[in-house]
């Protein structure tokens, strides 16, 4: 896996004029958010060797790579999840490649939903902590050396003070986050009201199917991890909301414009 993700990072590097210092990811409907990027290139994923395939609607999969705010940065135009059929390994392959090619900051971007009882549908939650349900850890398996610990920590896996830098620049931009944590399931079913009312009680503020596998996977590379999730509906266990992908793709899309002022205005403020 070493040499896998040597290969690709060397695939990218070619291309690059500078080296990226922040990572993004982004998640279904989101993809305006690299409208206010500066592109240099963009490349689809099945161009770059070992890379999985995207198959999930709203998901362009491909690299998009220039500069935010002045700084260099790589963006995944969609992402994996376990529910495509992908093992963890798979799912995190791109924040390895990221790191190996000196990303040390990692913004990612997820659509939502909404358990806390007081959010609204198109409401943005940054996140402070999660609980992974998915039954997968990344980090499973003979560990990669290289790259982290056989044990990392968790107690700090949402830097606090990218937290604070991020909320800041939000308020700048007239934009009010909630925080709260978000609770990672494998999907792709969505929940029951019964889900929906466990989940509520051990804590959680939103419930989502990707974000929780490519955290641990970016806290082991020592990346600094900031997450905006838009909430496309809000869960509330005696009057479920009927939903499609579509009216999540819809509700994630009006959510898009505003992440991408926030981290445009994210990216100079940062220590890198």
């Amino acid at each position: 896996m070493r040499d896998d993700i040597q290969e690709s990072a060397d695939a990218l590097s070619k291309s690059l004029s500078l080296s990226p210092r922040i990572g993004m990811i982004i998640g279904t409907g989101l993809g305006v958010i690299t409208e206010t990027m500066d592109v240099g290139f963009r490349i689809p994923y099945e161009e770059i060797p070992h890379f999985p395939a995207s198959t999930v609607q709203g998901h362009k999969g491909r690299f998009v790579c220039g500069s935010l705010g002045g700084v260099p940065v790589i963006a995944m135009d969609g992402r994996f999840h376990l529910y495509e059929g992908y093992t963890p390994k798979q799912v995190t392959f791109p924040v390895r490649v990221m790191a190996r090619l000196g990303v040390t900051h990692l913004l990612i971007a997820s659509a939502a939903g909404g358990l806390n009882p007081r959010f609204e549908p198109e409401d943005m939650m940054i996140v402070t902590d999660h609980i992974n349900l998915t039954g997968a850890n990344p980090l499973t398996g003979p560990n990669l050396d290289a790259f982290g610990p056989r044990f990392p920590g968790m107690t700090r896996a949402y830097d606090p003070e990218l937290i604070r830098t991020v909320r800041a620049e939000a308020l700048s931009e007239g934009v009010n986050l909630h925080q709260g944590v978000y609770v990672g399931v494998l999907g792709p079913s969505l929940e029951t009201p019964a889900e929906t009312r466990f989940l509520r009680m051990i804590g959680a503020d939103a419930v989502g199917m990707s974000t929780v596998q490519e955290v641990i996977a970016g806290v082991h590379c020592g990346l600094r991890i900031a997450v905006i999730a838009a909430i496309t509906n809000v869960n509330l266990p005696d009057c479920m909301e009927d939903l499609s992908i579509e009216t999540v793709i819809e509700r994630a899309e009006r959510c898009g414009g505003a992440i991408a002022r926030i981290w445009e205005r994210t990216a100079p403020a940062l220590s890198l």
